[in-house]
Order: C-alpha cells, then structure tokens, then sequence
C-alpha cells in the first residue's frame, strides 16, 4: 500500500454498522461529565476550547478572505488570534464573531458525525487545520498545546478503529459543547470594548447585547442538536 493509499484509506468514513451502543454511550457521557467537574483537569483541557475559539477566528477569516498571521494561546487560558485584511466590514465581522460559536458547532459536528460512520474524516480535517495553524503559533504554549493535539488525533487517524473514533468524537464534542456555554458565560459578563462582542459592535454599530444573544442561540441549537443525537443512541 502505497502513502497516498493509506491516507486515502484513513480519511474514508467508515464502511457498515457504526452506531455506538447505550453502555458505551453512557460510559462516554460519564467521562466527559468527569473531565468539565473536575478543576485540574478542566484547568488543561479548556486549553483546547481556547484553541478551537482562536482557530475559529482564523478559518473563517480565511473563508472571507483575509490572510491568517498568527495566534497565541496565554496561561490565563485567554488566546488571540490575528488575520490580516480590511479594517473594517463583512469579512472582519465573520471572522471576529465566530469565536464563541465555533467551539459548540464544532462539537455538535463531531456528535453527529460519530453515529454516522464520519469519525474519521472529521479527523482528517481536524488534523489538516492543525498542521496549518502550527506554522502560525507564535508562543512556546500554543506549539505545545497544538503539539498535543496533533499527537493524539495524529495516533487515533493513524491506528484507525472503527470503534473507538466515534467514543473518542463523542465525548470531544461533549467537552467542546460545555466548553463553549462556559466561556460565553464569561463573556457576557465582560464589558469591556476589548471583547468580542465589544469589537462587534463598534465594528456594526449593532448593541453588544444583540451579538450575545446570537452566540446565545447558536450554542443553544448546537446543544439541542447534540442532546438529540445522545437521546437517540441511548435508546
């Protein structure tokens, strides 16, 4: 088998039966319900829902156009990321609104994704925007946070099992989903003019509290999206 055959073979979706039973699912849940209670391990990987927020950023502004220079990952779990365009408009818009929302559609997108055989191309995709964003790091933290992730989706595309990609999926987009309520919960009550919805709104002139409710709305469908999907495979 040559190179481009095993990648092609890794990035296919899975072939037959892949729905995940109720004690797997219940395992999963549990799992993920440890990682977001528990302080010290929250503590690590909400790293990895600042990571999602910045490439957020990032990727829909190179959507509309704008040419991504950089991002940083800081130890107060903060991030930031920088894309290069107009000043102003649409494109900034997009690319500054779809931080908060993008943890929680991404999340939901790996849910529904595990009970439909798509695990491994989510992956695939997954390690294609990082491979990207790691010539873009601009701190020691963000190569190591981008370093591990890599790593760990890295060995779950390489050494593919049909079963435990869609657990694996499962429980991120759980962890993602939680993530993304907890760090909106933060934002909203953030005042300040440096926020996002405090950019959004002198960049639109449309009210902070407007920009809030959209990421209220968004996570809040991607929820109800993911308690669907959870419900219907624990039945």
């Amino acid at each position: 088998m040559d190179w481009f055959e095993a990648i092609a073979d890794r990035a296919r979706p899975a072939a037959g039966e892949v729905a995940l039973s109720a004690p797997q699912v219940t395992v999963v849940l549990l799992l993920a319900l440890v990682v977001v209670i528990t302080p010290p391990i929250w503590q690590v990987v909400r790293l990895a829902v600042t990571l999602v927020h910045e490439l957020g950023h990032a990727v829909v502004g190179v959507v509309v156009g704008r040419q991504f220079t950089g991002f940083v990952l800081r130890g107060d779990m903060s991030g930031h990321a920088v894309t290069r365009g107009p000043a102003r408009g649409p494109g900034r818009i997009a690319s500054t609104w779809a931080g908060y929302p993008v943890p929680a559609l991404l999340g939901a997108a790996m849910v529904w994704a595990a009970g439909r055989g798509w695990s491994a191309p989510v992956i695939t995709t997954l390690l294609v925007i990082l491979l990207f964003a790691l010539i873009r790091v601009r701190s020691g933290l963000t190569v190591l946070v981008v370093l591990a992730a890599l790593g760990g989706l890295g060995a779950l595309w390489w050494w593919r099992d049909d079963v435990l990609q869609p657990q694996v999926m499962l429980g991120l987009g759980c962890v993602l989903v939680v993530g993304a309520w907890r760090h909106l919960l933060a934002v909203l009550g953030d005042h300040s003019s440096g926020s996002d919805p405090g950019v959004l709104a002198s960049l639109s002139h449309v009210p902070r509290a407007v920009w809030n409710a959209s990421f209220v709305v968004v996570c809040a469908g991607a929820t109800w999206l993911v308690g669907v999907e959870v419900l219907h495979a624990l039945r």
